[in-house]
């Protein structure tokens, strides 16, 4: 079915009423705000963001007399938008209601472009981005490569983790076999693990521990699943993949925030099938490819494609074995589309 074109009339009409709607919400908060700041409030403390609910945020106590006890809290209006993993200065109020005062400082945040292309952050604090996949669906080099990048561009630790081991080809021949193979020759953390039968579990959780952790990965590699079996009181839904594109179904709606028993937080954000990297430059790109760094700006010439150039650095260290076709391959893709991306 043909996609409907509203004409500018009515393009001006749905905004008008969208905006209408959203004035009216506001309003309706700025009273719970003035009733709540009009009433008894407790003593500020500190609390944590453990989940985002629109114009409000789920926080829980950090104090001793209220520690573990969350609130649904209000935001003053000079503070700036919070995510998941924020740390606040906060007041309890009455009904498991309460308000929020300050924002803490940050020591990292998670970043991506919104529909408009601009940059909003998506969970804060965070110590290790945990980038899942899994041999289906397929998984694809320039994904990873992606989510690396990602993480060396928001100064966050990644690990490798493969989901599914039990689906692996015992011969070794996988095209998971062949990731893994390049990522641990790079250095990179790497674990395989299966949230079906345990395998491997023990070790995830000891890399978690004492860490505030985010799954990365297209839907469908299983990080809900994962959840489940490190979280078994959580209730975190699972989708099936989907019989025609091999791609999951996107279950997880709103970034929450766990606790580990042992130690440490996790935080699941909504699955994605792509990553756009449009917000970094071009030097953030080679960063992520730490085998490039003797290689660049060693090329014959200025402009160097790295397709074919007599004197190329990059082509010259495949012949030699020092980089693979592969990550070549995904870094000229990154590097081509930087400036055109979509979200």
């Amino acid at each position: 079915m043909a996609k409907r074109t509203l004409n500018r009339r009515q393009g001006w009409r749905i905004n008008k009423i969208q905006d209408e709607r959203l004035a009216r919400a506001a309003k309706r908060e700025e009273r719970t705000l003035e009733e709540l700041e009009g009433g008894d409030l407790g003593t500020e403390q500190h609390g944590l963001v453990i989940a985002h609910f629109g114009v409000q945020v789920e926080v829980e106590a950090e104090s001793a007399e209220l520690a573990g006890q969350t609130y649904r809290c209000y935001l003053r209006a000079n503070l700036p938008a919070l995510v998941t993993g924020d740390r606040v200065v906060w007041r309890p109020g009455n009904q498991g209601l309460g308000v929020i005062v300050a924002q803490l400082p940050r020591h990292s945040e998670l970043r991506r472009p919104d529909s408009r292309g601009q940059l909003k952050p998506v969970a804060a604090n965070v110590d290790l981005i945990v980038i899942v996949f899994a041999p289906l669906p397929e998984p694809h080099a320039n994904l990873i490569d992606r989510y690396i990048i990602a993480a060396e561009h928001a100064g966050i630790k990644p690990l490798l983790l493969l989901n599914k081991s039990d689906l692996l080809d015992p011969s070794g021949s996988s095209r998971a076999h062949s990731l893994l193979s390049t990522y641990h020759t790079l250095g990179y953390p790497l674990l395989e693990v299966s949230a079906y039968s345990g395998d491997g579990l023990e070790q995830l959780q000891a890399q978690l521990n004492n860490q505030v952790s985010v799954f990365v990965g297209q839907s469908g590699v299983g990080k809900s699943s994962l959840v489940n079996r490190l979280l078994p009181d959580t209730d975190t839904r699972v989708g099936p993949l989907s019989a025609l594109t091999g791609k999951g179904t996107h279950t997880t709606t709103t970034a929450r925030l766990f606790h580990f028993p042992a130690g440490g937080e996790l935080i699941d954000s909504p699955g994605i099938r792509e990553f756009g990297l449009g917000h970094v430059s071009v030097t953030d790109v080679e960063a992520g490819f730490i085998e490039f760094q003797e290689h660049l700006g060693q090329c014959r010439f200025r402009n160097c494609s790295h397709e074919h150039e007599p004197g190329c650095a990059l082509l010259a260290a495949v012949e030699a074995g020092k980089i693979s076709q592969q990550r070549l391959a995904s870094f000229k893709h990154i590097i081509s589309g930087i400036s055109t991306e979509q979200y």
